[in-house]
């Protein structure tokens, strides 16, 4: 199988992070505007933190009759959804980007989630290659997407804590297998094997 980062639908990445240096703030004796500037710097409590991967895109039955060097597919939407960061209750002195980044530093992610400005869904013409030689028989190939869906408070100084949710995604994928081979790790796959692949295909089997 192969896979990539987000942005890329020929790809998937793992799910990642960023380091968490949210400082507490004072408050009391401030004017307005400082008092605005200390509840930026507010801290975050995360809970009920999940992660849910969505099948998105499936290519075409996919069948070599012949040995075959390379592979080019049109990944097919599955669903009309379109996906979009989102961000109940932002907090007042924060922002919907700053409440995702500071779930990205919980979460400790590499790469940033996606953040308020990001879509995907069916409108995005996605496009799978494999280059690896001696394709022959029967094969199959998916896209998705990984969300995470997390509950947070965010308390600054004297002010009443803010609870709110988020969800976005950490990375969008694909992934190109063989009927012929073990099921595929991730449930998406193994959705996409027992939509594409010849019944009783190996692939299909229970994981």
């Amino acid at each position: 199988m192969r896979t990539f980062g987000r942005g890329s639908r020929a790809a998937v990445l793992v799910p990642m992070a960023l380091a968490a240096g949210l400082v507490g703030c004072s408050g009391g004796g401030k004017s307005e505007d400082e008092g605005a500037k200390a509840c930026s710097r507010g801290t975050y409590a995360w809970s009920g933190i999940r992660h849910t991967e969505t099948l998105t895109a499936l290519a075409d039955p996919i069948l070599f009759k012949k040995k075959t060097a390379s592979y080019t597919s049109h990944l097919k939407p599955v669903g009309d959804t379109v996906y979009r960061p989102t961000v109940t209750s932002v907090p007042s002195g924060a922002s919907a980007a700053g409440v995702i980044k500071a779930l990205g530093a919980r979460l400790k992610v590499e790469e940033p989630l996606a953040g308020p400005s990001e879509t995907d869904g069916p409108e995005d013409d996605h496009y799978f290659e494999m280059n690896i030689g001696d394709l022959k028989g029967a094969y199959y190939a998916w896209g998705w997407i990984s969300l995470v869906d997390a509950d947070f408070t965010y308390t600054c100084g004297s002010d009443e804590p803010v609870k709110g949710h988020v969800r976005t995604w950490t990375t969008t994928g694909s992934g190109f297998m063989s009927c012929a081979d073990d099921p595929a790790p991730q449930a998406t796959g193994r959705t996409a094997a027992r939509e594409r692949c010849p019944v009783g295909s190996r692939a299909t089997k229970a994981a």
